[in-house]
């Protein structure tokens, strides 16, 4: 009876929580290794700079990469009765993750029921306060976390993010369908590592391909939000817990257009 009050008590807080936030958006992938997280940290950190009030959630329970990627991997999550206070990094943004909880390298061996409690907690019992947005860092696939953050968060939007090699477009068609019977509202596809530009002789070349997730979208009937090309400072600013999005070169007026295009298509 006690534990069946405390839950009652926590999905009462998240519906009180998520009536202080205007839109939410889950970002998905079908299949690990496309860029999933980088697309999430560097939308949460745009929509900060544009001066939106912005909440990231890292639901990836077992490799949750959020903090090293914002470079606040060493704070500490501290709260109250009255619920968790998440990080505050930047100006207009706030994030939480299970590795701010976490001793280094520790593994999160957990099952189901486990990962559908945390993740409650991170919605209901975090002080997120008044949000223009919360974006919500999912795991690939379309496994319980994709499946409890559809369940608990009504009226959600979502984002795939996938590659052009085939096999990855073969997961992402499959994360639109698990959108659409979650009655999730899909904002459209990003293609990552979308060609790269030679450093040295200014040649482009298609590494991983260009254009199929363009081709996906149109297939799939939903919007395609943009491509994304490989950049070596990609890589080496989320090492060194620097949204990408703070630098001027190809990728970020890239990825920028996208943000754009998000904003617009959600009125704000």
């Amino acid at each position: 009876m006690e534990r069946f009050e405390r839950m009652k008590k926590l999905e009462e807080k998240i519906e009180e929580n998520l009536k202080h936030v205007k839109h939410k958006i889950a970002i998905l992938s079908g299949k690990g290794g496309v860029g999933k997280t980088t697309v999430a940290v560097n939308l949460a950190y745009a929509l900060a700079m544009k001066g939106y009030e912005t909440g990231l959630l890292d639901a990836d329970i077992h490799g949750p990469n959020v903090p090293k990627m914002l470079g606040i991997e060493h704070e500490g999550v501290y709260g109250d009765e009255e619920g968790m206070e998440p990080i505050k990094v930047a100006p207009h943004l706030k994030a939480i993750s299970l590795a701010l909880m976490l001793e280094k390298d520790a593994p999160v061996i957990w099952r189901g029921p486990l990962k559908m409690t945390a993740i409650k907690q991170f919605i209901g019992e975090v002080k997120w306060g008044n949000l223009d947005f919360l974006i919500v860092d999912l795991p690939p696939g379309t496994g319980d976390e994709p499946l409890s953050i559809a369940q608990l968060i009504k009226q959600s939007n979502a984002i795939v993010v996938t590659t052009p090699q085939d096999v990855a477009l073969l997961d992402s068609r499959r994360a639109v369908n698990f959108a659409r019977h979650l009655a999730m509202n899909v904002l459209g596809i990003i293609e990552n590592m979308s060609g790269f530009r030679c450093p040295h002789c200014g040649k482009e070349i298609n590494l991983f391909k260009v254009g199929g997730g363009e081709q996906a979208a149109r297939e799939m009937n939903v919007d395609f939000l943009g491509r994304i090309p490989i950049d070596e400072k990609i890589v080496v600013d989320g090492d060194i817990g620097k949204p990408f999005v703070t630098e001027q070169n190809e990728a970020s007026e890239a990825f920028m257009k996208i943000v754009e295009k998000v904003v617009k298509k959600l009125g704000m």
